[in-house]
């Protein structure tokens, strides 16, 4: 995680900073000493990628992506088909810059270009017109052919489904083979939020959200692209290997301020995975990597229903779902069948043509996918039920 930003954009509310200026010798050197430290904490042998995000983590020096890297492939093994992508932003990332990335080992860039409207972009406080975007966006895939995402957001205030879908038809001539849709939350303590609470920008309408999304994800299909997560879109096999190992409830190391991770520490003598986040401030937590080799804040250890809910909630995501063999390597007792096969309300869920579940295992239609967080809240609960009334497994030598 890069914290740093050139200014903070009226939407966001991520953990990111606009420094006076960064010293960046002294955070490069920060974040490889804490990916050492959490590569060699978390027993991992085998790093499948690394994703630079941010913040603007294109305001970094290549010289600090090649350190971390580095530092990644000499304490694990880091395959050179391992993919490396780059959170970038068009403004901060002109071209001989972005192929100085890819000297540096990044061999795959997602781009927030969030808006082809220059009024919206104005609105977001996003510093790039919708002409910086495709400029960057065009030099992108001549750099990283086949390896460039971008991002384009729905739901603004007094958006109109019409333009939005001219947008999105727009981006589909100059885009690659990846592209997220994400719907703008009003986050409190934003200035966004601040502008609708006070009456001067109209609240998003989430009829409008709702249609945008539906109509999007419709022509992207039509445009050949498989919409394999809630808001991912890939075509030619341009999937997110690291997004995937969330959704897949895989492990991962959060480095830098304010990083989350979930990964099982080796060495405490027990088989608990831990949910973890860095500090926060960026000079605190380089005074805790200084002193301790990491700067851990938060440690949490998951339950074994904790993880279940997290298995479900993440796997229902993706198009493949929950496979049997998947759910398995979390809860070898307790099956999906057995879980979610005799209750009503899901059985309802499975008539609607909303829910699948079958030899394959349990996932999302194409229809359910769009109405996920409805969904979820007939299945967790009766997964925590199942989970009460399961017979507790013999407890070795107790």
């Amino acid at each position: 995680h890069w914290p740093y930003c050139e200014k903070r954009c009226s939407y966001c509310n991520f953990n990111k900073y606009i420094p006076r200026g960064v010293e960046e010798a002294a955070m490069q050197k920060c974040l490889v000493t804490e990916a050492q430290t959490l590569l060699r904490l978390s027993g991992v042998q085998r790093v499948e990628s690394v994703f630079f995000g941010g913040g603007t983590p294109s305001l970094a020096s290549p010289h600090t992506v090649a350190a971390v890297l580095e530092a990644v492939a000499q304490t694990a093994h880091l395959p050179a088909d391992s993919e490396v992508t780059l959170e970038a932003n068009p403004t901060s990332t002109p071209g001989s810059r972005l192929a100085e990335f890819g000297a540096a080992g990044v061999n795959r860039l997602s781009i927030g270009l969030q808006s082809l409207d220059n009024t919206e972009l104005r609105l977001l406080g996003r510093t790039h017109s919708a002409c910086d975007a495709l400029r960057t966006l065009a030099e992108a895939r001549r750099l990283f052919p086949g390896r460039v995402s971008v991002d384009l957001m729905l739901g603004l205030p007094a958006q109109q489904v019409g333009p939005w879908l001219g947008q999105l038809q727009e981006l589909l001539h100059h885009c690659d083979d990846h592209l997220s849709l994400y719907q703008l939350s009003l986050e409190r303590g934003t200035a966004l939020f601040a502008q609708v609470q006070q009456g001067v920008l109209p609240a998003p309408d989430p009829e409008l959200a709702a249609e945008m999304y539906q109509r999007g994800r419709a022509v992207l299909r039509e445009a050949g692209f498989r919409q394999y997560e809630v808001s991912n879109f890939a075509r030619n096999g341009a999937l997110s290997t690291h997004n995937w190992t969330y959704w897949q409830c895989g492990q991962y190391l959060g480095i830098g301020p304010g990083a989350h991770g979930r990964f099982m520490p080796q060495g405490a003598g027990s088989h608990t995975r831990e949910a973890r986040i860095q500090t926060l401030e960026p000079d605190n937590w380089m005074k805790e990597v200084m002193m301790f080799g990491h700067g851990t804040r938060k440690r949490v250890p998951l339950g074994r229903l904790e993880l279940l809910e997290e298995v479900l909630a993440l796997g229902l995501r993706t198009d493949v779902g929950i496979t049997h063999q998947h759910w398995q390597q979390f809860e070898p007792q307790l099956t999906l069948c057995d879980v979610f096969g005799a209750n009503k309300e899901v059985q309802e869920l499975l008539e609607q043509g909303l829910l699948q579940l079958d030899h394959r295992g349990l996932r999302c239609s194409w229809e359910g996918l769009a109405v996920l967080d409805s969904l979820l809240l007939t299945l967790l609960p009766q997964l925590q039920e199942a989970w009460q009334q399961r017979t507790p497994s013999p407890v070795p030598g107790g």
